[in-house]
Parts: structure tokens; C-alpha cells; sequence
């Protein structure tokens, strides 16, 4: 076995690797660019190495770099994770040539199957189900737009290159072909340097199944049975799990022996995922799937595996790249059970989804269930690379108890500084649609309205936050002090009365609050919640936060200890997590208005990127909601809309230009200001 290995990558993986070798008695050497200095992944390994600058291309995408640093600390070996270089064939051959271990499969198998029209050729040379699509060598986009008619409408256009969703549009007729394109090959170049598409007919419905293979170098070759990744947001996985529901024994066995051929005919070793498309109108049926596409790696989702398996597949990966056999013969695999991963993300969904960074605040995980994570409190959570934050994987001894086990946690789960998608993921899990099983890759979209933020405006939550306000305010007080220099409220000849301003968003909401022996209650336009004040607990000081735990109201909730919220109070006002959701209520500014809080007529950069496309120019009029500029952020498109009808009034960006988080890039006028 290697007794040293360098981890090609950052993050959650990054310190899921290391956690491995490290059990495994391995030296582990991290490497890292100038956003992740002080990272995780850099305190957890033995040795860490800078590469460069925040960008990956001079970073993390620097195979000579991460080649010397193997050299300087003598690694036997260096896995890659996902993502970054590893599914890169010459980088693979340059760990060759170095005397280094590559922890992956064979160039030429990351050759014939990273290409997505390569490996769909080859899907069919062994008798692969494959959809109706367009993948040769010709490009040009009258030939392509000519084969979309020879197709038919919908269908997909997707990056040749391409993975994680990126790359990939959805054209439901010929108009919308032209601008689909431009849009794919850009994103495409972007994330892979490869603008290349091919063509493919679009399934309703649809489930994403894949099947997990892993060989070695002596010919052997086994599934590790499938996952489904059907729940997807703009084709990015949020949820995945092992087994797929609904699966019978007469669809696994057409499923895994189809991988395998596909993976059989490149000599495939090592971790690898085979990737289908399963038609989700009805019951799974042994002729309803067809080929997508093979991940030459290891997938982000592979703790559902090893959760049904009680396998570690970082382990299988290095021994397998050390020379040894696998583990196991498939008929020593068996499935235990059913797990879930919830992908948390930093995003905020209440606002489109828009990515977010920052420092990661909160609470420490409870440790109910496995969290694969790249970041602890006090972390900076950077803008550069894709917004993943951590995994959360459940598993029981069926569906349902994982499932209930997977909503807890994410309920339970307090992480504020950064906008994360954990109340949405927590709303999704009890919806009927998908704690049946009915899963496919548009259920996301279907259940929009169920899963929506939960009212900021709320009496309860109002009050919660309120009363938060005053218990900090009160925990201020030093101890000794005259009980006239206590801010509770009291007065001589009347009820104590208490009023707390917040501004939420675009609203100014003043809270008053009423307290006998044992009760504050707060009201909100007639409407009132009464929250005991017995029930909020100091919880303690976190640099500038007071932290307070806000208990289940009723004699039940008590008995079982439940805890309904957090908050968190700071002087710029309070912060409410409950249910994986998170609450801002901020104290007005002194010069706030209601005027000043009307739509901008500036359109501004959310987050540092880089302008792809503008759509408008000086002059032009516009309609609220038009799409006026793209920005290039996170390895994805953000369209960006006009706030309201208007003229563009003048354009302060080109296309190409790279853009600081809160840059004006277009300003509106009112239609009457220019006639």
C-alpha cells in the first residue's frame, strides 16, 4: 500500500480522502489556492502545498504544479477527487511518466468515455440501449440546427465535454434553437474549454439511474448495484439515493448488465459510474432506459453506496490503484437497506437560487447522521468554485426510516453567515411526491408553491425574534445592576410594553411586546403569537452573537425536549433558524424609507463574475422580468432582469469584463423621463 498520497482537489472531498488514508495509516499532502488558505482541507492533512491564485485555471487546474508538489513531499500516489483534473487523460499519463500512481482508471478508458459522443458510439457497439441523437464531428451550427429538425422537438443540447450539469439547454422548438446553442457552447467553453454539443432527443418525465462499476487491473469487474439521482435542480443533483424506488430485480439485472458491457469494453478499472435515463411516466420496465453517459471518477454521490454496502470506495480506490485485487466478488455484494444524500448547497432559494459566500457561522453538526463537509464554523465560505458545502447522508432499514432520519437532521441543522438550500431540502423531504417514491427529474419544479420560504412576516417567528432581542438585551445588563437599568420594559402604573423595530428585506415592521409573570406576546397587523419567555435559554457567546434556543411550546413539546429555533442576536439584529431555515431581521437604518426601498432602477452584479452576454443597450426599452445581462459566476449562467419597465439609460459593462459583487452594470430610466 502507498504510505503517501497527495488529494488533487479542495473541499468536502478533499477531506473525505484524507479521512481514509489517514485510517489507513497513508501520509496525506494537500494542495491549495490562495482562497483556500486556512481551509479545511489544509488543516486536516499532514502537509499542504500552495498552487497559486484563486482561479482554478491557476490553481487547482495546474497540473505541473500539483506535480512538483508530489515530487517535493514524495507522493506515491494522487487521487484527484471529482471535478478539476480528474477526469483528465493527460494529466493521468503526466502521474505516469512521473513514477506517481494515478488513483482512477486508464487514460484511454478516460478518453473513450469523457467524450460524450465517443461513449455513446461505443454504448452501441455493445448493445447498449441509446436515445436518438446527433453526435458526430461536425459542429457547424446550420448542420446541427438540421439535425434537431431530423430529431424532433423538445430535446437536449449538451456539452460533449461536459458533467454536472453544465452545458446542457433545453430547446422546445426550432426559434429557441439558435440562442440555446450559443448559450450551451459558451457555458461549455467555459467550464471545460470544449464549445462541442451533440444532440439528443429529450425523455418526459425523466429519472436519472446510474449504476456504480469498479475494476482492477487484473480484469476483474463488479457493480456496486444503482443510485438514483432523479431530484435536480437546473440539472444539478440536490438528492440522490441507493436503491432507486421502484425497483424490481428484473430492471437491476438489464440495468447493471448494460453498464457493465459498456464498461467491459474499455478495460475499465477502478471507481466509475455508468449514467441512464429512465422513462418515469409509469413502473421502471427493462426496455424504459437508455445510455447518457459514464463518469470516469468517483461521484459526489457515493455515500449512498457505502451507506447500503458498508464499503468505503476511497479504500477499494487505492488499493485498486496500488495493485491490488477488489475486495469483493459480486456475489459477496449484497444491499443493506436504503440511504439518502441531500446535497447543501450555497444558495439562496427565497432569491432565485442566487449563490452565496461568506464566513460559515452556526452550530456544530449534532452527529445524528454521517455529514461529509469541506467547512466548520468559522470558515470562509469562497466565491470561486461551485457551491457545495457539505453532504448529509441517512440511512435505515428501508426508504421511509432513512428518509425520516435524513428530514430530522436537516431540521435540526443550524448554518447561518451564508444563504444555504437546507429549509428547502427540508420542506422536500415530507411532500407526498417525493416520500412516495414518485421521483423524476421535474418534481423539483412541480412542487414550486410547496416548497416556497415560510412568511419572514409570521406573528410567531416575529415575536421569536423580538423576544430574542430583549433576552440578549438583558443578558447585557451587568450582574449587580439596578433593576431601573434592566431594558425590560416595566413601568410604574401599566403593563411593561416593549416595542422592537426590524427591517426585513424591503419592510419596516415594528414588533410590540406585552409581558405578564411568565409570557411575552408579540402582534403583527391584528395578528398575535404568544411565545413564553420561560422557553428561550441563553445558550451562550460566539464572538459577536448571543445565542439562544427557543424551546417547543405545550407540556408534549417540553416532555420530549424539542427545539423549535435558534437565534442568533448581534447588534445589527437577529437571525431565526428553524426547520433548516434561516431569517434575517435587521435593525432599520436610521435613514431608511419606505421611498428608498422601491424597485432600483440599477442593475447590479449579485456576485463577482464575469459578463457573458448584455442584452440590452443605451436607448433600448425593456419590460420587467426582460433578461438584460448574463453573468458568468460559480461555473454558471445568471440572468439578470429588468426590475421594472423602463429605458436603458446608459451600460457601464462589455461583454467579457470581469465584475466585483454589488458593480452597476446597467442603470434604468422611467419611459416618460426620455420623451
Amino acid at each position: 500500500m502507498f504510505k503517501s498520497l497527495l488529494i488533487a482537489n479542495r473541499g468536502e472531498i478533499a477531506c473525505r480522502v484524507i479521512n481514509t488514508a489517514r485510517r489507513m495509516g497513508i501520509k496525506t499532502i494537500a494542495v491549495y489556492s490562495d482562497a483556500d488558505k486556512g481551509a479545511k482541507h489544509v488543516r486536516f492533512a499532514d502537509h499542504a502545498v500552495r498552487l497559486g491564485p484563486a482561479a482554478a485555471k491557476d490553481s487547482y487546474l495546474r497540473a505541473d504544479l500539483i506535480l512538483k508538489a508530489a515530487r517535493e513531499f514524495s507522493a506515491e500516489a494522487i487521487h484527484p477527487g471529482y471535478g478539476f483534473l480528474s477526469e483528465n487523460a493527460e494529466f493521468a499519463e503526466s502521474c505516469a511518466a512521473a513514477g506517481i500512481a494515478f488513483v482512477g482508471p486508464r487514460p484511454d478508458a478516460i478518453r473513450d468515455m469523457g467524450l460524450k459522443d465517443r461513449a455513446k458510439a461505443i454504448a452501441v457497439e455493445v448493445g447498449a440501449p441509446v436515445l436518438p441523437g446527433y453526435w458526430d464531428l461536425d459542429q457547424d451550427p446550420e448542420r446541427l440546427k438540421a439535425e434537431a429538425e431530423k430529431i424532433g422537438f423538445p430535446l437536449l443540447i449538451k456539452a460533449v465535454a461536459g458533467g454536472g450539469g453544465r452545458g446542457i439547454r433545453v430547446v422546445e422548438d426550432g426559434v429557441a434553437f439558435g440562442p440555446a446553442l450559443d448559450s450551451a457552447r459558451r457555458e461549455a467553453a467555459a467550464s471545460f474549454g470544449d464549445d462541442r454539443v451533440m444532440l439528443e432527443r429529450l425523455v418526459l418525465r425523466p429519472r436519472h439511474i446510474e449504476v456504480q462499476v469498479f475494476g482492477d487491473q487484473h480484469g476483474n469487474l463488479v457493480h456496486l448495484y444503482e443510485r438514483d439521482c432523479s431530484i435536480q435542480r437546473r440539472r444539478q443533483k440536490l438528492i440522490e439515493e441507493a436503491p432507486a424506488p421502484g425497483m424490481t430485480e428484473a430492471v437491476r439485472e438489464s440495468l447493471t448488465q448494460a453498464a457493465l458491457k459498456i464498461a467491459k469494453a474499455v478495460n475499465y478499472s477502478n471507481a466509475g459510474t455508468v449514467e441512464f435515463v429512465a422513462d418515469g411516466t409509469g413502473p421502471l420496465r427493462p426496455d424504459g432506459f437508455w445510455f447518457l453517459e459514464m463518469n470516469t471518477r468517483l461521484q459526489v454521490e457515493h455515500p449512498v453506496t457505502e451507506a447500503v454496502l458498508g464499503l468505503d470506495l476511497v479504500e477499494w480506490q487505492l488499493r485498486v490503484a496500488a495493485g491490488e485485487n477488489l475486495p469483493l466478488t459480486q456475489d459477496q455484494i449484497h444491499l443493506k437497506g436504503a440511504a439518502i444524500e441531500a446535497r447543501i448547497v450555497a444558495e439562496d432559494p427565497a432569491k432565485g437560487f442566487l449563490p452565496s459566500s461568506g464566513v460559515v457561522a452556526g452550530l456544530p453538526d449534532d452527529g445524528a447522521i454521517r455529514v461529509d463537509s469541506g467547512y466548520e464554523i468559522g470558515d470562509i465560505f469562497p466565491d470561486a468554485y461551485d457551491s457545495l458545502v457539505e453532504k448529509a447522508i441517512a440511512h435505515g432499514a428501508d426508504r421511509a426510516q432513512a428518509l425520516a432520519r435524513l428530514q430530522a437532521h436537516l431540521e435540526a441543522r443550524v448554518v447561518t453567515g451564508i444563504s444555504t438550500n437546507i429549509g428547502y431540502l427540508a420542506r422536500l423531504c415530507p411532500l407526498s411526491s417525493f416520500a412516495q417514491g414518485g421521483v423524476h427529474t421535474g418534481l423539483l419544479e412541480d412542487e414550486g408553491l410547496a416548497l416556497l420560504k415560510p412568511d419572514a412576516l409570521a406573528a410567531r417567528r416575529l415575536g421569536l425574534a423580538a423576544i430574542g432581542v430583549q433576552v440578549a438585551r438583558e443578558l447585557e445588563v451587568p450582574e449587580g445592576a439596578s433593576p431601573f437599568d434592566v431594558p425590560d420594559g416595566w413601568r410604574l402604573n401599566a403593563p411593561s410594553h416593549l416595542a422592537v423595530g426590524f427591517q426585513i428585506e424591503d419592510r419596516r415592521v415594528s414588533v410590540e411586546l406585552h409581558s405578564d409573570e411568565v409570557q411575552l406576546s408579540a402582534g403583527y397587523r391584528g395578528d398575535h403569537a404568544v411565545v413564553p419567555r420561560r422557553l428561550i435559554h441563553a445558550y451562550g457567546k460566539a464572538k459577536d452573537w448571543t445565542i439562544l434556543i427557543a424551546e417547543s411550546a405545550g407540556p408534549k413539546a417540553e416532555a420530549r425536549g424539542d427545539i423549535a429555533a435558534t437565534l442568533f442576536v448581534d447588534r445589527a439584529g437577529a437571525s431565526l433558524v428553524e426547520r433548516g431555515e434561516v431569517w434575517r431581521y435587521s435593525y432599520p437604518a436610521a435613514e431608511a424609507s419606505a421611498d428608498s426601498l422601491e424597485a432600483s432602477d440599477e442593475i447590479t452584479a449579485p456576485l463577482p463574475g464575469k459578463i457573458a452576454t448584455i442584452h440590452a443597450q443605451a436607448g433600448q426599452t425593456v419590460k420587467k422580468g426582460q433578461v438584460l445581462v448574463v453573468l458568468e459566476a460559480m461555473k454558471m449562467e445568471h440572468a439578470l432582469t429588468a426590475s421594472r419597465d423602463g429605458v436603458i439609460a446608459e451600460t457601464f459593462v462589455q461583454e467579457g469584463r470581469q465584475v466585483k459583487a454589488a458593480d452597476v452594470l446597467i442603470r434604468l430610466v422611467a419611459q416618460e423621463a426620455v420623451t
